[in-house]
């Protein structure tokens, strides 16, 4: 006793909905209902036509036929039951019963098929249970609903926000003209962003925090040192008017530098910002060894993508000192695979790992932009997890209201990281999560919903670290994917440059090496 399928057709035979119960092909189901309107006779009081293989149970509906397909072992006095309750269903959810009511409200007429027949036998249900299952809200839906909601109450809010402020920031630029001229706090306020927005002088974590500050900004505060302060009429003779620039440096680091101390400030450059920027070449030959990771970890353990690509640049000074060659070692790791500039002689790399030119009498070129003259590339792939410099793991759990947020990393001794920046996405919050522990810094970003963990330097006193905070109750998915950054000094491929040699004889130039590995990006999914 099993109905094979159920279905509206028309009267000439084409299926508008039709939901099969067995194992069927599109043919056979086709063939089956393409046969139905020649076996109807007009005129007819019979609810059913049987052939040799399957009966025909049908009831019409207007200009349609409401038909069941079954085998002849089916009981049909059951069929004739489940018949009627889908007869009384059809008109619930298409309340124009012709073709084009009916492909409209296709998939609720499915979906109560399948309330009403499992796996061909008919289900203890009535019209109101099946209504009823088939109305059955979602708390998932509902969650959805409610967070897509807030994100786009903040977004208005962001935008009434930003509005308020360039409403502002034109009424102050009018005022100061009015006045005949800006002051330099004004016109880094207003006109070009606050402190927490000027990219180009902050370059630690959060606003203001004093690390990575632009070294323009120190030399104006070391030459103002030891004097009043000038003000806004009478600006400092040969520095021109900052704009955009913050005049406020790190209390700390300046008491360092008074007391003879000797500080090396990093400079990050951000988005928007040239590798111009950087600082200034001293010696005169300068090789910077620079490496990029690109990483995908998995959440659940386990790495997606490993992909190291690293260069050897050179910048020269002066175009003296550019018939040279250059003498280097690596560290020896069998994954890295070296390649040497078209214009560098080969035989000369592989066999004594001396970088020159194939024709010794020309120079390397002076006086590049950028990082200078590529020498080397190299490159690392590998599905090895040790491998990685800095590992994390993210254990939520949600407890009735609100969803507790264990966040760990850790470092291997092989690498000291500095600038570590964890971001983890938040879904749209009304207020800044509860942060309860942790081992660093920590800001919450409420325009692009983002929580940074920073950490200035990681070293062999602190190679694990963990935070905990509270928000409301989420989806544990919508705290992935977790962006890392980061630098080190260290390196896989462990290069150094041993040696600048000279070939119009005398002494060696004068060189310097500069070394960063970084992060191009490096995920937790």
């Amino acid at each position: 006793m099993v109905v094979l399928a159920a279905s509206i057709i028309s009267k000439s035979g084409k299926a508008l909905v039709s939901r099969q119960f067995v194992d069927m092909s599109r043919i056979r189901i086709e063939g089956y209902l393409a046969a139905f309107p020649k076996l109807v006779g007009t005129g007819k009081q019979h609810t059913y036509v049987e052939t040799d293989n399957v009966r025909y149970v049908y009831q019409p509906i207007e200009s349609l036929y409401l038909l069941l397909v079954t085998n002849k072992q089916s009981n049909i006095l059951e069929d004739l039951e489940t018949l009627r309750l889908l007869s009384k269903l059809v008109p619930e959810y298409s309340y124009s019963l012709d073709e084009e009511g009916i492909g409209r409200t296709a998939f609720e007429i499915l979906f109560a098929f399948d309330e009403v027949i499992s796996v061909g036998h008919k289900e203890n249900v009535t019209v109101a249970q099946v209504k009823q299952y088939c109305e059955m809200e979602s708390h998932e839906e509902k969650l959805h609903k409610l967070v897509l909601q807030s994100k786009i109450n903040e977004t208005k809010d962001v935008m009434k926000r930003k509005a308020s402020e360039i409403d502002k920031s034109k009424i102050e630029k009018t005022r100061g003209e009015k006045g005949g001229f800006m002051s330099l706090q004004s016109m880094g306020s207003t006109g070009f962003g606050s402190e927490t927005s000027i990219t180009s002088s902050s370059g630690g974590f959060g606003s203001g925090s004093g690390f990575g500050l632009n070294t323009e900004v120190d030399s104006f505060s070391s030459k103002s040192k030891g004097r009043p302060p000038a003000s806004a009429s009478a600006p400092p003779k040969g520095l021109g008017m900052q704009l955009g620039k913050s005049q406020k440096t790190n209390q700390f680091l300046e008491s360092l530098k008074a007391e003879g101390e000797v500080i090396v400030e990093d400079v990050r450059p951000t988005i928007g910002q040239s590798k111009a920027a950087a600082l200034p070449l001293s010696d005169p030959v300068t090789l910077t060894v620079e490496e990029k990771l690109n990483v995908t970890l998995k959440q659940d353990g386990g790495i997606g993508n490993f992909d190291l690509q690293g260069t050897l640049s050179l910048q020269i000074l002066n175009q003296d000192d550019g018939l040279i060659q250059v003498q280097i070692e690596t560290g020896g790791n069998p994954g890295i695979l070296f390649k040497t500039h078209p214009n560098i002689n080969k035989e000369l790399f592989s066999g004594e790992n001396i970088l020159g030119l194939k024709d010794p009498n020309r120079p390397f070129p002076a006086g590049q932009a950028g990082d200078g003259v590529s020498l080397l590339k190299w490159r690392m792939q590998s599905a090895d997890e040790s491998l990685v410099p800095l590992s994390t793991n993210c254990w939520p759990s949600v407890s009735g209201n609100e969803t507790y947020v264990n966040l760990e990393y850790e470092v291997p001794p092989m690498f000291d990281l500095q600038n570590v920046l964890i971001s983890i996405p938040l879904p749209a919050l009304r207020e800044a999560p509860k942060v309860q522990q942790i081992d660093g810094e920590w800001r919450y970003d409420s325009r692009k919903s983002i929580l940074e963990w920073s950490i200035i330097l990681i070293d062999n006193s602190n190679r694990s670290g963990s935070m905990e905070f509270v928000i409301p109750a989420v989806d544990t998915s919508d705290l992935f994917p977790i962006s890392v950054h980061f630098t080190s000094t260290s390196t896989f491929s462990d290069l150094k440059v041993v040696n600048v040699l000279p070939l119009k004889g005398g002494n060696p130039p004068k060189f310097s090496q500069r070394t960063m590995l970084s992060t191009e990006n490096y995920q937790v999914v």
